[in-house]
């Protein structure tokens, strides 16, 4: 039975509106003639695509301002005059709140960053104030808010179940906080499924539907792309690999158990060795800064941190199989040897046939712009179902 028979004509042509919207977002600004060719789709087709979708504001007609010879041609692009969304980063030691187009471009403008208040109230305010102050900044209207946020997150009651990294945050629904206190559609994404999408929508990841982000930074945080869609488990809390336990005396993890993973492999766990060799507490960006300038010596830190974090490499190309792992995390800024030497490391803790099909790169994208494509995911996912 054909798909035309299958679904309703309103539904049909809020598809075929979702695959213009997606083959623009996937290939950029195109001309109607560009969809038409690329999409397969009639010209009366893509012509009424393309008006509901100029209508609601989604996309906008400009000229193309590098036209070639002959007439120029009008190219159609993601709304970012008329539309926009915020994206907010709840991370520690520092919050974000950016804004961009429909197109996912940030702008540094208009970013705005805050440090993570003692409590929850405290949180949401300042969100809400720093919201407010973009909002005003933006010329058209805001059509939503993607939240990335530590911890595990349950994708059917919207809360964040228990945060080891962020503990004001457990039990906590901010999307629905945030959307109650700015009157906008909020959405709240765990911050490793936030990086997958953005590193899908604007990263490295374009055109894959199978591969993996392992973030490093703050915890240890796995999102796992399989088949276009992120592997969430019952209720969304899948991903947790930084809480196995690597070391059985290790240190007290925020989670509550002792010798984690994320203890030992990731940005904080370097800045925590770097911090006892100097005798007092430092963040990621000035252990960072004193390794760079040669002020202190911290070859061996790193060795051990790339050592855990290849095990954690090693764990997801075995049980995964992707065809490409990000990693997300600041420490390969240590020196130009160290993403080179966890590369080495996984090499001798995988098996061969599943590392022989897969990429390790460093991944482009951040939370912040997790945080916008999610939204922008969202609202895609909003105007029409995807056709496997």
């Amino acid at each position: 039975m054909s798909m035309s028979t299958q679904v309703s004509p309103i539904l049909l042509r809020k598809i075929n509106e979702r695959r213009v919207l997606e083959m623009i977002q996937a290939h950029g600004p195109q001309s109607r003639a560009d969809v038409k060719r690329v999409a397969g789709m009639s010209a009366p087709t893509v012509s009424k695509a393309v008006a509901s979708l100029l209508e609601h504001g989604l996309l906008e007609e400009r000229e193309d301002l590098n036209p070639g010879f002959g007439r120029p041609a009008k190219l159609l692009h993601l709304a970012c005059q008329t539309a926009s969304v915020l994206g907010i980063a709840i991370d520690r030691p520092n919050c974000w709140v950016v804004s961009a187009g429909l197109d996912g471009a940030l702008n540094p403008e208009r970013m705005l960053s805050f440090p993570v208040p003692k409590t929850y109230s405290a949180l949401i305010s300042s969100l809400t104030k720093h919201s407010r102050e973009l909002m005003l900044r933006l010329a058209g209207s805001v059509r939503g808010i993607g939240i990335s946020v530590p911890g595990l997150v349950n994708s059917i009651t919207n809360e964040i179940v228990f945060s080891p990294n962020l503990h004001l945050l457990d039990g906590q629904q901010p999307a629905v906080d945030l959307s109650n206190a700015l009157g906008t559609n909020c959405r709240m994404f765990q911050e490793s499924h936030a990086l997958c999408l953005g590193e899908l929508m604007y990263g490295a990841a374009r055109g894959s539907d199978n591969f993996a982000m392992l973030d490093v930074s703050t915890g240890l945080g796995l999102g796992v792309m399989s088949g276009g869609k992120i592997l969430s488990g019952e209720s969304g809390l899948a991903g947790e690999l930084g809480h196995m336990t690597v070391e059985r005396n290790g240190i007290k993890c925020g989670c509550g158990n002792r010798g984690c993973l994320e203890t030992v492999s990731t940005d904080s766990a370097l800045a925590r060795r770097v911090s006892e060799r100097c005798g007092r507490t430092l963040s990621i960006d000035e252990a960072l800064q004193l390794i760079r300038a040669g002020e202190i010596d911290a070859r061996e830190d790193l060795e051990i941190t790339c050592e855990y974090l290849a095990i954690a490499i090693s764990a997801v190309i075995n049980i995964f199989n992707p065809s490409t792992l990000f990693v997300h995390g600041r420490l390969f800024e240590a020196d130009d040897w160290v993403f080179s030497r966890v590369v080495e490391w996984v090499g001798r803790r995988t098996l061969k046939p599943s590392l022989a099909d897969c990429q390790i790169k460093q991944a482009r994208g951040n939370k912040r712009q997790g945080a916008v494509a999610g939204m922008i995911h969202h609202l895609t996912d909003n105007w029409a179902p995807a056709i496997p």
